[in-house]
């Protein structure tokens, strides 16, 4: 890792100062490389065939990279690379929209019961000022409607996350309360850049230059499944085109977790590295915790490999279903 970035990274995993280590160009390939080194643990120290006990990769914005890496796509030393330029270029672009307006930047994750979230997201396009259909009309529209707001993510039946301005982000909150019918519960989430946004841009353009002089291997392993579209990356061109386009684009968590439990039938899900809000964000969707057969499980840290890889064998000597995510 360290060889590859020209710099001590596991110094600062391991020493700190939490200050130096939160920074974007340092969390994002710390979190990458931390999650393929326990993918690598797992492979060579408890002998975990990933391609033939994995049916499908998929990552969570950063987690993508990881998704690609493991699923063979890219190779780990071009992709944390990548990261970690893709990071400084987004810190970049933070820096200069505070300059720009003065304003502060971040997210906010909004919560609403399920049966209202189309209606909720509906709205939301509605006093941004351009729906969903109306985005591959106009990309001078699309960038001045979406410049100070964008819908980051879509994670589940019952939460989004807008990213953005914040002062904006609230004053479209006053609106959709006084005006639209709708109280979502707003948490602010701790990160102070707009990812997945307009602001990223030119992370996406250099993302797109990047990638052409990349090797991407394809087919690859096993589908990894986008998080523009919800759907198995289907060619190079597509892979290049829909990761750069993640900069700037949704993250379509929801869909990507209802084509493998809907279409493939998956039944057990295991997530890999730091935190465990993407194993929350599948177990409350797919809800198979307990069910017989099926599973979800994150490993944030190898002491917990052991008992996952028991509790996955237990669910493979009684299946209902054999495909793993």
């Amino acid at each position: 890792m360290d060889s590859i970035l020209g710099f001590k990274l596991s110094h600062i995993i391991s020493e700190g100062p939490n200050s130096e280590l939160d920074k974007t160009e340092n969390c994002q390939p710390a979190i990458m490389a931390t999650s393929i080194l326990i993918l690598r643990i797992l492979e060579e120290e408890f002998g975990f065939m990933t391609t033939s006990r994995v049916d499908a990769t998929l990552g969570h914005s950063l987690g993508e990279f990881s998704a690609l890496v493991a699923g063979g796509y890219l190779d780990f030393s071009d992709a944390l690379k990548l990261v970690r330029r893709r990071a400084e270029i987004m810190s970049e672009c933070t820096r200069a929209a505070i300059k720009r307006s003065g304003d502060e930047y971040g997210m906010i994750a909004l919560v609403c019961e399920p049966d209202h979230m189309s209606e909720l997201l509906s709205t939301i396009y509605e006093f941004i000022g351009l729906g969903p259909s109306s985005l591959k009309d106009d990309s001078s529209q699309w960038y001045k409607a979406f410049q100070q707001v964008m819908v980051a993510n879509i994670n589940s039946r019952n939460q989004i996350v807008l990213s953005g301005n914040i002062a904006k982000i609230r004053a479209l909150l006053i609106q959709l309360r006084q005006f639209g019918g709708h109280d979502p519960r707003a948490v602010r989430l701790r990160c102070e850049s707009p990812f997945h946004s307009p602001i990223m841009i030119p992370a996406a353009n250099y993302m797109k230059c990047a990638l052409e002089h990349m090797n991407i291997n394809f087919p690859a392993r096993m589908p990894c499944i986008s998080n523009v579209s919800g759907l198995p990356f289907n060619s190079k061109e597509e892979l290049r085109f829909l990761l750069s386009q993640q900069c700037v684009d949704t993250v379509k968590w929801w869909d990507s977790i209802r084509y493998l439990d809907q279409t493939h039938a998956v039944t057990r899900w295991i997530g890999i590295g730091p935190g465990k809000v993407g194993r929350n964000l599948v177990g409350k969707e797919v809800g198979k915790v307990m069910v017989k057969g099926g599973g979800v499980w994150s490993i944030s840290d190898p002491s917990e490999i052991a008992n996952v890889l028991s509790a996955l064998d237990k669910t493979e000597s009684d299946p209902p279903h054999d495909r793993n995510g």
